[in-house]
């Protein structure tokens, strides 16, 4: 990709809306008086609070009213997937999911309540309660839940010098309307709870400390923020992101993938997490690496362009408290 092409790809993807839409986590933050330092340390995929010799977590997920009235289904499915990714993320085991639901009628809640069970079954995570509301204007949809984890992986401690590994499962296709890709509705049970494993796994090894579900912002979008947590640099070579056959880089990049994760790690330790993820027919690679600074900055073909500066410009203002008051 030749320098104007690189630039114009930076200019559009820095105005993405599923990029952006992240940024709305600094105002509730601000709001609450929520800082990196606060219990929990919000910018994680999940709450850690210490327990023993592990860690209590705790994710909520809502979702877009767009979503849950165009595909209720999915978005029942939805609602268990991601929590469950954003348990893997910290390096925990999901234990147990909750949710909120709201809905004018029976038959708008049945979809949506059926694909949260069907997620349910295959997952192999159970529901236990929540809160239902069948007499509202609109359907609307909340999921939390509850995990554990031995070691953690955290947004918070990448470091220069690392390697930035991206894993995505390339099997399955578009769940239109949205940029989702779907590759679990079609996997065995049994698949989708060995993928998983190797997260918590990895981090009770102690190959990796430090990464991300690749979340709605897509694959920069969660560099950034894992960027921002860890007050570090990234840079992006673009020419190792490997999208599924057919799908456009561009779109690639801000989609959300139903298994897919950024990892750090030491150059020593990459091949060995890339081999585990390989080993379950799961794309893994270096895409970039960890660098000083505060700019996310995308490459290709020895042309670069900087995407964001979190230094600069705050993109979830939850910059690790030490490095922020350095």
């Amino acid at each position: 990709m030749n320098q104007s092409a690189l630039d114009t790809l930076a200019d559009s993807l820095r105005g993405n809306p599923s990029l952006v839409g992240k940024r709305d986590i600094d105002l509730a933050c601000a709001q609450l008086g929520l800082t990196t330092a606060s219990v929990g340390r919000p910018g994680d995929d999940a709450a850690a609070l210490p327990d023993g010799d592990g860690w209590q977590l705790l994710a909520t997920e809502g979702f877009l009213n767009g979503f849950v009235e165009t595909d209720p289904w999915f978005a029942g499915w939805c609602g268990i997937m991601v929590n469950i990714s954003d348990i893997a993320a910290m390096g925990g085991r999901p234990v147990a999911v909750t949710n909120a639901l709201w809905a004018p009628s029976e038959s708008l809640a049945r979809p949506i309540l059926d694909g949260m069970k069907a997620a349910s079954a295959a997952y192999g995570v159970p529901i236990v309660g929540g809160h239902t509301n069948l007499r509202t204007d609109r359907c609307q949809l909340a999921v939390s839940i509850y995990g554990r984890a031995r070691a953690l992986i955290t947004s918070f401690d990448a470091t220069p010098g690392d390697v930035l590994i991206a894993a995505t499962d390339l099997r399955g296709a578009w769940r239109a309307p949205f940029d989702n890709w779907q590759a679990a509705l079609d996997a065995p049970p049994a698949r989708l709870r060995g993928d998983l494993e190797i997260l918590p796994a990895l981090a009770e090894d102690g190959l990796t400390r430090a990464g991300k579900d690749i979340s709605q912002g897509g694959i920069v979008g969660t560099a950034l923020m894992l960027a921002e947590c860890s007050a570090v640099g990234v840079t992006l070579d673009l020419d190792a992101v490997i999208p599924p056959t057919g799908v456009a880089l561009q779109r690639w990049l801000t989609t959300f993938p139903s298994f897919g994760f950024l990892l750090c790690a030491t150059p020593e330790n990459a091949p060995a997490i890339c081999a585990r993820f390989r080993a379950r027919d799961i794309h893994a690679a270096p895409i970039g690496r960890i660098t000083d600074g505060s700019d996310l900055v995308l490459s290709s073909g020895g042309a670069s362009a900087t995407l964001w500066d979190h230094a600069r410009t705050p993109y979830l203002n939850l910059r690790r408290k030490e490095s922020a008051d350095a």
